[in-house]
């Protein structure tokens, strides 16, 4: 649904079988990230994930600081319109705040596939202007393309910024995910990036061996499972095609940090991530 100038979005009922006793990972995000949009189940799972990595937070707030300057980096290249893929809950410096700071213009697009997540983001989007949310799959790239509340917003013909911060992560099929971003970059107009993070289990791979056993208990996440997450040697393919602009495919702390940032061990945020143009 577009959110136009001057229009307002009814948030309406909670969708069918919405059960707040059922965690969900994007509210477990956003109360790992000090928000408020959580419920008990949600928090209790949390503090599941917390009690085998307690770094979690830190690298949720990392995570977040990455797309802030990534997006303010694109902005600076002339990007004014922008497509975040399976964005959770729009909170917490979302993209359309950062980009519309720094560009009153710029357009952003929020994608997801889950419906409490996209009805929730839709209330919370609800006096925003120039922002949409659209329920689209990623696994289905074309659909989502062509979906009216993103063609109304977003011209493909003109460069994009698209956001893909953690998202790939949750498709355990490597073929897929391949297919996936050679179908994105093919679609985008020259001149667009792509911004994509990624964590991997180089670092701590017991750890992230249990986490993703935990995340993909059918309670939080049901479908393919994976025995773990990426590691790096897996991820850097993902940006075949395109320009990766400096400093490179890096740990999320190390990209562009901003001057006077608190300093953080970059291998102590185990995810990798790089903006990456199209020629």
């Amino acid at each position: 649904m577009v959110v136009r100038e001057g229009a307002q979005v009814e948030s309406g009922p909670r969708p069918p079988g919405f059960d707040p006793t059922m965690p969900n990972e994007a509210r477990m995000l956003d109360y790992m990230l000090g928000g408020k949009d959580h419920f008990a189940a949600d928090r209790a799972a949390a503090d599941q994930a917390l009690a085998l990595a307690p770094e979690l937070p830190i690298m949720a707030r990392e995570s977040r600081k990455f797309i802030h300057r990534a997006v303010r980096y694109l902005v600076e290249t002339g990007i004014r319109q922008f497509v975040d893929i399976g964005c959770g809950l729009p909170t917490q410096g979302p993209v359309h705040e950062v980009a519309q700071a720094a560009a009153s213009d710029a357009r952003v697009v929020y994608v997801d596939n889950d419906d409490l997540v996209v009805n929730h983001a839709e209330a919370l989007l609800a006096e925003t202007f120039r922002t949409a949310v659209i329920r689209a799959d990623l696994r289905e790239p074309d659909e989502l393309l062509a979906h009216p509340g993103l063609t109304d917003l977003i011209d493909l013909r003109r460069p994009v910024g698209i956001v893909l911060v953690g998202v790939l992560a949750v498709i355990p099929e490597d073929d897929v995910v391949l297919r996936i971003v050679d179908r994105l970059r093919r679609a985008v107009a020259p001149g667009s990036h792509v911004v994509m993070t990624h964590a991997i289990s180089d670092v701590r791979p017991e750890v992230t061996r249990r986490l993703a056993e935990l995340y993909q208990d059918e309670q939080i996440v049901r479908g393919s499972r994976r025995r773990n997450v990426r590691t790096r040697a897996e991820v850097e393919p993902y940006f075949d095609g395109l320009h990766v602009v400096e400093p490179g495919i890096v740990h999320v702390p190390a990209w562009r940090p901003d001057a006077g940032e608190p300093t953080v061990d970059p291998r102590s945020v185990w995810a990798i991530g790089g903006v990456g143009r199209k020629p």
